[in-house]
């Protein structure tokens, strides 16, 4: 048995929060990007972008909907409690738009909800610390899908490393790069060549620009076994989760 993973869409989008977090900071003269307008706590981006950048999380419909908890169901039949509190961020995932594809991480940025907005019925992801034996999560993020996002999570995680990839860069070895991520957390490999385009967010970048512990998503398709990337989007090094200093 095994978790529904997370590795498609909410991978995609929550690279895409990231992004829009800090184009927005920056804009506003360097405001704190974890500050989401609306609703959905005052967590760190770090620490909820982290996590889900190694690949931890579950998919289900709510069964059960609490004060600081989810009941869900996930499509392997398994039983999850999500629980939440301040800290979790809450958002409704963006639909993308016509002629988008997976490198442009849906081109709208997603919308923060409330708790209370997402009943029993609806389906969530849920990214954060995976406890397999209790059947929990501590969410640091759950976005609400609607039936369509579903439908493609379940049709990209079929795709994955076959017309794109995802995770964090564990080595770049001339015109390979080796990323962490996707099902099982596996490793993955990639090879550019004088096609492939690279952007850190919105910014044109080159392969010489990429690091080790770069977050990064990647579009391709394999040519005699070896993924070529035709364009991939940095979002630079993953924050890690601060410790709460001592009052």
């Amino acid at each position: 048995m095994r978790i529904r993973c997370v590795y498609g869409l909410a991978f995609i989008f929550i690279l895409t929060i990231s992004a829009y977090s800090q184009d927005s900071s920056t804009a506003a003269g360097g405001q704190n990007p974890a500050q989401w307008p609306g609703g959905g706590g005052q967590g760190r981006r770090g620490s909820w972008a982290g996590g889900m950048g190694e690949g931890r999380g579950v998919m289900g419909a709510v069964t059960e909907a609490g004060a600081d908890h989810f009941t869900v169901k996930t499509e392997m039949g398994e039983t999850y409690t999500v629980h939440f509190s301040v800290n979790t961020r809450f958002v409704k995932a963006p639909e993308r738009r016509r002629g988008q594809g997976q490198a442009d991480g849906g081109g709208s940025p997603p919308e923060a909800i409330k708790p209370t907005d997402i009943k029993v019925g609806d389906e969530i992801t849920a990214g954060g610390e995976v406890d397999q034996a209790a059947k929990s999560i501590g969410a640091v993020f759950i976005a609400l899908l609607s039936p369509e996002q579903v439908k493609r999570m379940q049709e990209m995680e079929a795709k994955f490393g076959k017309t794109w990839l995802a995770g964090k860069v564990t080595a770049v070895d001339g015109v390979k790069v080796t990323v962490q991520g996707g099902p099982g957390n596996a490793l993955h490999s990639f090879v550019a060549d004088e096609n492939t385009t690279f952007r850190k967010r919105r910014e044109p970048i080159t392969l010489g620009d990429v690091q080790v512990g770069d977050s990064m998503r990647v579009e391709g398709a394999l040519k005699d076994g070896v993924f070529v990337a035709s364009a991939v989007v940095v979002m630079g090094m993953q924050s890690q989760p601060q410790e709460p200093q001592p009052k």
